[in-house]
């Protein structure tokens, strides 16, 4: 069983989606083991996504997950990094395949609506950064 770290972020709240976004994790047989909303703060933001902050989109990617509550989840199943990276779809919404979370929910590659673990290392720092071993789940 693998875990990935997914995030619905703050344009998907604010537009009351969150319940069709999880509908269809659920339906790709990945299962929710911890879930919560939260809202980051800029330090919270910046230390998440430190790896990006030598990139020109790190400035408005902090202001953007800070503008709203997110929902962090860890999804578990099978292969669940690939799989779920599969029904996210390619970043930038203009891009990805029809019916995938970035297609469906996305508005440009800077408001793409989820975030999700590119690779198990990744997917343990991330899922560590907002969860501890009590909080996850077994199902």
């Amino acid at each position: 069983m693998e875990r990935t770290l997914a995030i619905i972020k703050p344009d998907i709240v604010a537009t009351n989606r969150v319940g069709a976004i999880l509908e269809r994790i659920e339906e790709s047989g990945l299962r929710p083991v911890a879930m919560r909303m939260l809202k980051l703060d800029r330090r919270q933001a910046e230390g998440f996504y430190d790896v990006h902050r030598e990139q020109p989109f790190f400035r408005s990617l902090v202001e953007f997950m800070t503008s709203g509550p997110v929902v962090v989840s860890v999804l578990e199943g099978d292969d669940a990094i690939a799989r779920y990276r599969k029904l996210m779809g390619a970043t930038d919404p203009e891009k990805a395949d029809p019916g995938t979370l970035h297609k469906l929910f996305g508005t440009n590659v800077e408001r793409n609506a989820i975030h999700g673990s590119d690779a198990p290392e990744t997917a343990r720092r991330e899922i560590a950064y907002f969860f501890g071993e009590l909080d996850l789940v077994q199902r």
